[in-house]
């Protein structure tokens, strides 16, 4: 069984200029899901809907409650990318024996040529292989949480070595 925590971001199609939604779109995680006709057990659970540059502690320890709360030992979390990293790094810190992989896209996920679904695949996937900690999978690369920043100026994240 798969926990998949969503908390908003372009990869459930919010989009936001500032701290205001512009763009909402009906795209939710168990469309890519049902789209895809995966054949694995999981639960939804929505924590909230937030651009990631408004997300602060107290709603990554709302995070965290939930991840302690559930029996599930991995735990998916859709999350903004401009604040996936210190989401990352504040689970990881908490030392929760889980795995943990958080995902985003980086193109709205009501567009045609979003990333989201190779992303959300990849995330998922990996998830099932990878021991407990916390990760972040990003087209095609996993990244721990204490080695990832993401590069504004290339829109990608990399790893801090």
């Amino acid at each position: 069984m798969i926990t998949i925590l969503t908390t908003g971001g372009t990869i459930e199609g919010l989009d936001y200029v500032g701290d205001k939604t512009i763009n909402k779109t009906n795209v939710s995680i168990a469309d890519f899901l049902e789209s895809a006709n995966v054949d694995f057990e999981y639960t939804i659970v929505s924590v909230f809907k937030k651009d990631s540059r408004a997300i602060k502690d107290d709603d990554r320890e709302e995070i965290a409650r939930k991840i302690e709360e559930t029996n599930a030992s991995k735990i998916l979390i859709t999350h903004g990318t401009f604040t996936m990293e210190d989401t990352a790094k504040y689970l990881g810190k908490l030392n929760l024996n889980k795995t943990i992989v958080l995902v985003g896209s980086f193109i709205l996920g009501s567009s045609a040529d979003t990333d989201a679904p190779f992303n959300l695949g990849y995330a998922i996937s990996s998830l099932q292989l990878l021991k407990p900690d916390v990760y972040i999978a990003m087209n095609g690369q996993i990244f721990l949480w204490n080695n990832v920043s993401k590069n504004l100026e290339t829109n990608k994240f990399e790893r801090n070595e």
